[in-house]
């Protein structure tokens, strides 16, 4: 397996060229080709840096190339991006991202980790433990609203008059 390591502000040319990867071989089949260029099109955002400035990136390197990367804001339990190169996508990749994000969550005390969820991406997070809350459109900075599910993961029990809470939409490594 790939090892790990947090990511820096020196990755991050990197990091949006191997979403663009991902997100055009793993969403065409749940996408208009239209809307995949659009959203490939849009450049980074400008959270993405200051996410990774803050610790709540890493990336998972093979033979000294980054093969994936995860993204928690972890301020609120967002997670910003999952993606792993195409060609190495099916090796638990994600996975152990996504455990080492939600370590950083747990680490900080979040109750939750939540996402608005790309629909080929739907399955992987609930293997994951992620509960489908509900589908949504996420307006996409790139003008698109795109299809989507928003989903949460508990990391420690609410109170009995605690709700996980349903916040408004928020998008994925969008």
């Amino acid at each position: 397996m790939p090892s790990r390591r947090p990511a820096t502000p020196a990755d991050l040319s990197t990091l949006w060229e191997l979403r663009t990867r991902a997100v055009r071989a793993g969403c065409s089949a749940h996408y208009p080709a239209a809307v995949i260029d659009l959203w490939c099109a849009a450049p980074a955002p400008a959270s993405l840096p200051l996410l990774v400035q803050a610790g709540g990136a890493v990336v998972a390197e093979e033979d000294g190339r980054i093969v994936g990367y995860a993204v928690l804001n972890l301020e609120t339990g967002e997670i910003n991006a999952a993606f792993v190169e195409p060609s190495h996508q099916g090796r638990g990749i994600a996975l152990q991202l996504l455990q080492q994000l939600e370590s950083m969550a747990c680490q900080r005390g979040l109750p939750r980790m939540f996402l608005s969820a790309s629909l080929n991406a739907v399955p992987f997070y609930e293997r994951a433990g992620f509960l489908s809350l509900r589908e949504e459109l996420y307006p996409h900075r790139c003008g698109v609203d795109l299809k989507s599910v928003f989903m949460e993961k508990l990391l420690r029990r609410a109170g009995p008059t605690t709700s996980p809470g349903l916040g408004a939409p928020v998008g994925a490594g969008r």
